[in-house]
């Protein structure tokens, strides 16, 4: 049976059982946060993993580079995939071919077989996986449970990720040999995103209505629509610079090893603390307060300028041994202001009003020039760091400061766009109920 073709057995949310319901929620979420370590090891695991591999910081940071420039070609179709195959077949098939280049690069192969790897995994883990967390929640749910169905997503999603990392961290600190520590590490994320992979066959419907024949390919028409709409454009930047103040957050880890001697396995739970478990409450808080004062933009930044105060003392404390601790917990200061900013990075698009006809184009295109940092920041950081040693840092920490400044100016532009937008709809439905009374009058 053709995979695009109406299956027997479709169901809706209705035809599942609240068990069932919520099996695919934790499942799809649970996912979403596995299938992505792989690849951003180095975010907790930097040193073990340059170790392990035998490579520079430059080539680290390339491996990241080639999987983000995959993941840029990838984003948008990865949309159109979504709507054009089932998401049992695509939440299994991700999986599964993930794992297999996972265990692949478990072999820790030379830097030039990483590079395809990571590119690889750039077509497995977004145009094939990338659709199915969204769409998988939405159809499990009525439309006003959507929020909090994906609020709890994102809950599941920092809690696997907690746990995820304190074993990935215990495994790097039983065993004394860093490659073989890194090979156990990834042997076990290859076998927990296969079993993933199996779960999704038998777990996932076949969902009535999930496939859109009719789906357009990506328009240039309705994208230049979407980047002409006030304030779109603002956005899509803002959440560039909120991407990358964020991934620079990783460099914080061997800031602490190389620049205060941190003991290693100190600044792996430091690493796990600042990337997942402040998760747990940078996003609710930061979330909270957004909604609060009705404003994501306004709350995000308010993180940038915490994170401008602690890059600052980066760059001006001194390198004392004995001031590791503090500086650990600037790091985690560091990470819930970039986490939290990250968690609603994206709310922005909401408050410029966009047209749901062109919402998916706009998020689409959203996601590309968001994630772009992926394509060049990790590259570009470990050169610096390869040339400059510990002196690299300051430099790093000032370029962060640079995009947040950068990030808070297209907020403050975005504020206004609304706001201008705003304006002329009022001024327009003034001019009609003028236009009208007048209209009356000479009828």
């Amino acid at each position: 049976m053709s995979l695009l073709a109406k299956s027997k057995g479709e169901v809706t949310y209705r035809d599942i059982s609240t068990l069932h319901k919520w099996a695919l929620v934790i499942l799809i979420s649970m996912g979403s946060s596995i299938i992505y370590a792989p690849m951003y090891l180095k975010n907790v695991f930097y040193d073990p993993l340059m170790q392990a591999l035998g490579c520079s910081n430059a080539d680290l940071g390339l491996m990241v580079s080639a999987y983000g420039i995959a993941a840029m070609i990838c984003y948008l179709p990865s949309g159109i995939v979504a709507d054009k195959f089932r998401m049992r077949t695509l939440a299994t098939v991700g999986f599964l071919t993930t794992a297999v280049l996972v265990a692949i690069y478990a072999t820790l192969p030379s830097v030039q077989v990483c590079f395809a790897l990571f590119v690889a995994m750039g077509v497995t883990s977004i145009l094939i996986w990338w659709g199915t967390r969204f769409k998988v929640v939405r159809l499990c749910c009525e439309e006003d449970e959507y929020a909090s169905k994906i609020g709890i997503s994102y809950s599941i999603y920092g809690v696997t990720g907690l746990v995820l990392g304190l074993i990935n961290a215990g495994i790097i600190a039983s065993i004394a040999n860093a490659a073989t520590g890194v090979q156990v590490m990834l042997v076990f994320l290859a076998v927990i995103i296969a079993v993933l992979g199996i779960i999704a066959f038998f777990l996932i419907p076949d969902f009535k209505g999930e496939i859109n024949k009719d789906a357009k390919l990506f328009s240039l028409a309705e994208a230049v629509q979407a980047f002409k709409h006030p304030g779109v454009i603002w956005a899509c930047v803002a959440y560039f610079c909120v991407y990358a103040v964020y991934q620079g957050a990783t460099y914080t880890t061997p800031y602490l090893t190389q620049c205060f001697n941190a003991d290693g396995n100190l600044v792996n739970v430091i690493g796990l603390i600042r990337t997942y478990g402040i998760g747990l409450l940078a996003g609710p808080i930061v979330g909270f307060i957004a909604t609060k004062i009705k404003s994501p933009s306004k709350a995000i930044i308010g993180g940038f300028v915490l994170a401008i105060a602690v890059l600052i003392g980066f760059i001006f404390y001194p390198h004392d041994p004995n001031a590791a601790i503090i500086v650990s917990i600037m790091v985690v200061l560091f990470g819930f202001a970039t986490y939290g900013a990250f968690s609603i990075g994206s709310s922005p698009l909401s408050e410029v009003k966009i047209p749901m006809q062109i919402f998916g184009t706009a998020a689409g295109l959203l996601s590309v020039i968001g994630f772009l940092p992926d394509v060049f920041i990790h590259t570009w950081y470990g050169s610096m760091i390869d040339a400059q040693g510990t002196a690299a840092f300051n430099g790093i920490f000032g370029i962060e400061i640079g995009l947040a400044v950068v990030g808070i100016f297209c907020l403050v532009m975005l504020l206004r766009s609304i706001k201008k937008h705003r304006n002329n709809i009022i001024e327009e439905e003034v001019e009609s109920e003028i236009e009208a009374d007048v209209q009356a009058q000479e009828a």
